[in-house]
């Protein structure tokens, strides 16, 4: 299932209506998910889907891994993410010959106090941006294993917090792979979503190449005014979570996760933390949308992102072509839908 036949429901693009009352006040966030689209904008041409989705794991306080073509942009959509937010930035480039001490730090003697001084790595900020996640080996790769699920980093057996808000925006290349390392699946649960970038419309390139023509700083992370601090994205993280999410679209969740652990067509299926991911992200995809609860439709547009990398084909499926997308779409058509 190529991204355009997921059942996505667009962001507002206006702010919302003041005469429009729910339980929950949401006209916060929803007025910082405008300014936020709006300044992305600025840069990116299309991906109008992308963006919110990304939005959704920051508003979900999840980590995202995003994959595509070399070229299509995915370094530039993490970076106008972390500059929409008043909050620390910091680009990692994963390599083969990749340290965990380069990513975390490492312990320097100080020749002064006769003493061993603990210098933070680049982990030590709050949106993390890990270009080319698959390059560097499974030593280098288990270093964000602690950081990622735990906000918290151990060295010489001591452990150093990491401040909120913590999120990782990693890329991957699924062209090429020679000198790449396949993720193990442990790392995979914790990513909250992955997506797939495509290649632009006939008539976004153009636009594209229209904005270029204009110089290109236009097209350019500079070109973008942080417009939410980070106590109000802390407060907008918790309007997520006031809103409301009924028993029997709780059974729905579980049971489409459930569906993917006895499907003849895979042989892995999620997890819980996939279950607990598709409620938060459908939260948080009703509250941009200015719902104070959950509908099945929240719940639809979220789980492929969710699920994609989190199950594996058969051996024989992939020899027929299929891929994690088409199997998921045919499961949740399987799952009664709650009324």
């Amino acid at each position: 299932m190529s991204e355009e036949h997921l059942p996505y429901q667009p962001a507002p693009t206006a702010p919302p209506d003041p005469a429009f009352h729910t339980a929950v006040p949401l006209t916060e966030l929803q007025l910082a998910v405008v300014r936020m689209r709006a300044e992305v904008g600025k840069v990116i041409v299309g991906q109008e889907h992308l963006v919110d989705l990304l939005l959704i794991a920051l508003l979900s306080d999840g980590h995202v891994l995003i994959e595509g073509a070399p070229g299509l942009a995915k370094t530039l959509m993490a970076k106008l993410l972390a500059r929409c937010v008043h909050t620390g930035f910091s680009r990692v480039q994963f390599t083969p010959d990749l340290m965990p001490s380069d990513l975390i730090g490492t312990s320097v003697f100080d020749p002064r106090t006769t003493a061993f001084e603990f210098r933070p790595g680049p982990i030590f900020s709050n949106i993390v941006l890990v270009d080319e996640i698959n390059r560097a080996p499974a030593k280098t790769q288990s270093a964000l294993f602690e950081a990622m699920e735990e906000r918290q980093v151990t060295v010489d057996g001591r452990t150093y917090p990491l401040a909120p808000p913590f999120m990782i925006v990693a890329t991957q290349n699924p062209i090429e792979q020679e000198g790449t390392y396949r993720l193990p699946e442990a790392q995979l649960d914790r990513f909250f979503f992955k997506l797939n970038v495509d290649y632009p419309k006939l008539e976004e390139e153009v636009a594209i190449l229209q904005r270029a023509s204009g110089g290109m700083a236009q097209l350019s992370a500079t070109a973008i005014t942080p417009v939410l601090t980070v106590e109000e994205l802390m407060r907008t993280r918790e309007l997520v979570r006031q809103v409301r999410c009924e028993n029997k679209l709780m059974h729905y969740i579980a049971s489409i996760v459930g569906r993917t652990r006895h499907d003849g067509s895979l042989m892995l299926g999620a997890s819980p933390r996939a279950s607990l991911a598709i409620l938060i992200g459908a939260r948080a995809q009703a509250a941009i949308l200015g719902r104070d609860f959950v509908t099945p439709e929240d719940v639809q547009t979220i789980a492929p992102h969710v699920l994609r990398h989190r199950v594996q084909l058969t051996p024989e499926r992939e020899m027929e072509g299929l891929n994690p997308d088409q199997v998921i779409q045919l499961l949740v058509k399987q799952i009664e839908v709650p009324r």
